[in-house]
Order: structure tokens, then C-alpha cells, then sequence
């Protein structure tokens, strides 16, 4: 078969396929005319229909054809090519003849998506008048698969526009919806800086600096940063009891009360030793006069 001829050949049952719902194995009615002209011509068959189709076939015979090839006589090569066909039931009780079991059996719309091979004009007349029918036959020694016919693509003109047809509301509902919905806008935000571009921190072992004590204390009673003030020893009910009054003012940083506490302490305990050496000074200026 000739490139050109394979090309359409293949474009057509694509067609069949896409708009028909034909798959492979692709059913072959073969009717027995078709049968005496290949063993006439010495064609294989099954080979010839395999490169027709463009793919794989399963040829099939009814039983009101084979039994058209057992009347014949001389007829045995023909018979015997028959029966490596499937047999297709035509539910015929009386066998009738080939035509009109062939298109008993395709019917009115081709259910059951038979490619038909014939060598009748009649019947092939009548194929072309029923939608989605691929038609074989043989010219010449020349299998030829005919074109499709007007009604078939008028068929698939009419399955095409329903499928349009059907997604147009579809999509008039997804607009419908899409348009009542206000569209949300995306938040521009500064954007921060690339996190791979970023150097590490480095962790720092600097000692960290330690907290001024309030033990040194200046003579005019102030401290760098600090100021305090000291109260008096107040006698009473024989027992001498001291009166503190600091009050510390720092720049930025508050003591904490851990440390106020411990201050306190420290300055009463100077405060101690100092009313204990007065009184002793005291007690020796008296012991002198005396």
C-alpha cells in the first residue's frame, strides 16, 4: 500500500474512533461474495484487512452467508477460508440471503460498530444511509476502504455541537460564580533579606562586667553615680537602735532588692562602729578629768 493511501486510511479510522467509539480489534462482517473474490485474486484476508484498518481485525461471518457457500458447488476453498472465521449469530431461523442478513444485523444505528466488507452494490448503498458504517471492498485485487458518507458526517457534526452545547452552561455557571466572588488581593509587604546572604552571628566570650558595690563610698558621704544618706543612732528604752535612710538614684540601671538589702546591711554595720568609738572616746575623757 502506498504512503498516501495508508495516511487517509488511518485519518478515517481515526475519525470512527474518536467520534464512534471504535476500538481495536476491530469486527469485520464478511459477507461471501467478498470471500470468492479474494481466493480468486489469491489475497490473503486477514493481512489485507489488518493494513486497510490500520490495525488489528477479528473477520466474522454469519451463518446465513456460510450457508449461501455451502450451496455453491465447487466452492470448497472458499468454505474452508469461512470457517477460520468467527461466526456471528443473526438469530435467523430460515437462512435468508447475505444483504439482508447483513443489514438486519447492523441495523439502524450500528450498535455494535461493525466494519462490514462486501462486494455488493446493494447493500453497500444501503450502508451509506445508516451513520458510523466503515465500508470494504475490492477493486481490482485492491482492497479499498471507502470515505465516509454524508450522513455519517453529518453525525458527527451533531456530536460535536452537543458536547459544545453542554459545556456552555457549565462555563457561564463558573463565570457567574467567579464574578459575585470579589478577587483577593495579595499583601505587598517590605520584603526581608535573603536569609542565605545573611552572615551568622558570632557568639561572644567577653566577661561581662561586675556591679559597683556601695562599700566605697567617698568623705563627703557621695559615690560616683550614687548618692546616700545616713541617718542617726536613736536611743531608747536602754537599747540603741540606728535609723537608715539611703536613697540611691542611678542613672539607667535599678538595684534590684537583693542588693538594697545587702547595702543596708553593710552601711548599718559602719554605722555601729562608729557610735562604738565615740563612746569609748567618751569614757576616757571622763576617766581623765576625774
Amino acid at each position: 500500500m502506498r504512503q498516501k493511501r495508508a495516511k487517509t486510511y488511518r485519518k478515517l479510522m481515526s475519525l470512527y474512533s474518536m467520534s464512534f467509539g471504535f476500538r481495536q480489534p476491530y469486527q469485520v462482517l464478511v459477507d461471501s461474495e467478498l470471500c470468492k473474490t479474494s481466493v480468486d485474486h489469491k489475497i490473503e484476508l486477514v493481512k489485507q484487512l489488518g493494513t486497510v484498518l490500520q490495525g488489528e481485525v477479528k473477520p466474522m461471518i454469519t451463518q446465513c452467508c456460510i450457508h449461501e457457500l455451502y450451496l455453491q458447488r465447487g466452492q470448497q476453498p472458499v468454505v474452508d477460508l469461512a470457517k477460520n472465521f468467527e461466526r456471528r449469530k443473526c438469530n435467523h431461523r430460515e437462512p435468508i440471503s447475505g444483504d439482508d442478513c447483513l443489514a438486519s444485523v447492523v441495523g439502524d444505528s450500528n450498535k455494535h460498530r461493525y466494519v462490514i466488507a462486501t462486494q455488493s452494490d446493494a447493500l453497500r448503498g444501503k450502508l451509506r444511509l445508516i451513520p458510523a458504517v466503515p465500508i470494504v471492498h475490492i477493486n481490482r485485487s485492491v482492497m479499498i476502504l471507502e470515505p465516509p458518507s454524508d450522513v455519517t458526517i453529518r453525525a458527527k457534526t451533531l456530536m460535536e455541537q452537543k458536547a459544545l452545547t453542554s459545556t456552555i452552561p457549565v462555563e457561564k455557571a463558573l463565570l457567574a460564580s467567579s464574578s459575585t466572588d470579589p478577587p483577593l488581593k495579595k499583601k505587598r509587604g517590605p520584603k526581608g533579606p535573603n536569609p542565605l546572604s545573611i552572615k551568622k552571628k558570632k557568639a561572644s566570650n567577653m566577661p561581662t562586667r561586675p556591679a559597683k558595690s556601695l562599700d566605697k563610698v567617698h568623705s563627703d558621704g557621695k559615690s560616683k553615680g550614687k548618692s546616700v544618706n545616713v541617718g542617726k543612732v536613736v536611743e531608747g528604752d536602754g537599747e540603741k537602735h540606728v535609723s537608715n535612710e539611703i536613697s540611691a538614684h542611678t542613672g539607667k540601671r535599678k538595684r534590684t532588692d537583693e542588693s538594697e538589702a545587702d547595702a543596708t546591711v553593710k552601711d548599718s554595720n559602719i554605722i555601729i562602729a562608729e557610735t562604738t568609738g565615740s563612746s569609748r572616746k567618751r569614757k576616757r575623757r571622763r576617766k581623765a578629768k576625774e
